[in-house]
């Protein structure tokens, strides 16, 4: 079955509220793809915005450590999408050049040595209990 993107004209009333939320609290004209894609399904669209606007908020972690955070876990999930999405989102939040590459090579070591430890089933050493 081919997924199909519910436009703002085409939502029911529960979908449009949070659409409206959405660009409120973003500030944008529409909301971006996902959102569209996860309206298909009114309460999974509801829960997953309510969830994204309380673990994104500032908190503990600001909001660019956060994106950049998200951007290092969807680059190790091959997610094109939401590398776009929060490769753009942590520019937004102040993220520069020189940052993106060093996200880049922390994310690209701990891929590589987590798997190294993985394949040779390295035992925790006491000291990290």
């Amino acid at each position: 079955m081919d997924a199909k993107a519910i436009n703002y004209e085409d939502a029911s009333p529960q979908v449009r509220a949070v659409f409206d939320d959405i660009k409120r609290s973003r500030n944008l004209p529409d909301v971006n793809n996902f959102w569209k894609y996860l309206a298909r399904d009114p309460a999974l669209l509801k829960r997953t915005w309510e969830s994204v606007k309380e673990v994104m908020a500032p908190g503990a972690l600001d909001p660019l450590t956060k994106e950049m955070i998200y951007l290092a876990v969807s680059v190790t999930n091959g997610c094109a999408y939401c590398i776009g999405s929060h490769t753009a989102a942590a520019r937004k939040a102040g993220m520069t050049e020189d940052m993106f590459g060093e996200v880049m090579a922390v994310t690209g070591m701990a891929n590589e040595t987590n798997r190294l430890a993985n394949g040779y089933r390295v035992p925790v050493d006491p000291q990290f209990e």
